[in-house]
């Protein structure tokens, strides 16, 4: 039931599934996928149908590799940094409302989750893995911020400092025992898994559901709305994101500099 281009949605047994497809690209994610997930969640958390949702990537390569960085690049070299700011403002904090959805959300994390996708992936309620799954937080090696806010609700703080101060691979044994990783399983069980614990939430009492995961994210400390707006407000205040060009050099020499 899907009429989206870089998505396919579906529902099974008041599961909503939610499958970033661009496999070509190792799921990156462009604004098109960006903007396609959003909605998709937004619909499902409206949809008295859906009890829970699950975000995986197509394939068995990758969640998703992140931030679409051929369209960053092109980005940086069409517009202004006014222009930029102007066109993230009109598409809103959705990656915010993605993680404050009112209902669970569960990452079926199939293979690699870098840069973006591993924000994504940490803004989520929890994720179940396989043998596939890594995680990297990079934006400390490309002179960017981001994850404040996702991943020590995650992991904690001494931790999360690790993995975003060092932005270095995460293995899935290692994901799995500190926590990124709710449960690990063979890659030909994951969806199996998944799916069973999806399912368990999706049959219990969805106001119910709702309700534990409205007064969980109170309860955090500050609110995930102050912790996200503090990050925001960092990266355009204090310390701007590094363009494309600055930020991939090593990803650019590899696949050519034509935009």
């Amino acid at each position: 039931m899907s009429d989206y281009e870089h998505i396919l949605l579906d529902i099974e047994d008041g599961v909503a599934v939610i499958t970033m497809n661009r496999p070509e690209v190792l799921n990156a994610m462009n604004r098109k996928l960006s903007g396609e997930l959003h909605d998709a969640v937004k619909r499902m958390s409206a949809d008295d149908d859906v009890g829970c949702i699950v975000v995986t990537g197509a394939g068995e390569k990758a969640f998703s590799a992140g931030g679409d960085i051929h369209e960053q690049r092109s980005d940086d070299a069409k517009y202004s940094q006014a222009e930029l700011d102007a066109m993230n403002a009109k598409r809103g904090p959705w990656n915010y409302e993605v993680s404050a959805c009112a209902k669970p959300i569960i990452g079926m994390m199939n293979g690699l989750a870098y840069g973006g996708a591993a924000v994504l992936s940490s803004s989520l309620d929890f994720r179940i893995g396989c043998e596939n799954t890594k995680f990297r937080f990079l934006a400390a090696a490309y002179g960017r911020i981001n994850s404040s806010w996702t991943l020590p609700n995650q992991v904690g703080w001494p931790m999360a400092k690790e993995l975003l101060f060092t932005a270095r691979v995460v293995q899935a044994e290692e994901a799995y025992r500190i926590g990124l990783l709710n449960h690990l399983v063979p890659s030909a069980e994951l969806r199996a898994k998944t799916m069973e614990i999806a399912g368990m939430i999706a049959r219990n009492d969805r106001k119910a559901v709702m309700g534990l995961k409205e007064l969980l994210l109170q309860g955090h400390g500050e609110d995930l709305h102050h912790q996200y707006d503090n990050e925001v407000y960092y990266t355009k205040n204090v310390m701007r994101g590094a363009k494309a060009e600055d930020a991939f050099p090593d990803f650019i020499a590899r696949k050519g500099r034509a935009l």
